[in-house]
């Protein structure tokens, strides 16, 4: 079975799995060849630790039942989506609104600043430059499209 079947299986799995759920949902899946498949799961509260204990392990029985690794040789992670893993959908952006991040942008350049709206196509970040008397602040409107990473930064 192919990487990219296996891949849609287990999507397609987990989708039936959570409908139940309807505030936790599919962020990304990976698979290694040694057959280590990683699912990162989200919700827009989060996703507690028991949830993932059970999405685990019900997943887990299913793909062994369907024999999609006949002699059983596979592993399976399911973990929510960390502060260390990019934004990949629109809910997480959401979820999101009010934190800081940095948008790496597919040009390269980079913009770091307040996450403070999000919609189907665009986010928009303000950046703040300079300290002090001097500070100015930019509202920078972001494509989708245009995004190539964007990830949660943590400021102590």
């Amino acid at each position: 079975m192919s990487k990219e079947a296996i891949i849609h299986t287990v999507q397609q799995k987990l989708e039936s799995i959570l409908a139940s759920q309807n505030d936790h949902f599919l962020v990304d899946i990976r698979i290694k060849p040694t057959n280590n498949i990683k699912v990162f799961l989200d919700g827009d509260k989060g996703v507690g630790i028991d949830d993932l204990v059970k999405y685990n392990r019900t997943l887990y029985k299913q793909l062994e039942e369907e024999g999609m690794f006949p002699d059983g040789d596979f592993s399976l992670e399911v973990s929510s989506a960390g502060l260390d893993e990019p934004l990949k959908l629109y809910r997480q952006y959401v979820k999101n609104l009010g934190r800081d991040v940095q948008v790496t942008l597919q040009d390269g350049s980079v913009r770091e600043g307040k996450l403070l709206s999000a919609s189907e196509s665009e986010i928009v970040v303000e950046e703040t430059k300079g300290k002090g008397k001097k500070a100015e602040t930019i509202q920078h409107t972001i494509q989708f499209n245009d995004i190539k990473t964007t990830k949660i930064l943590i400021k102590f």
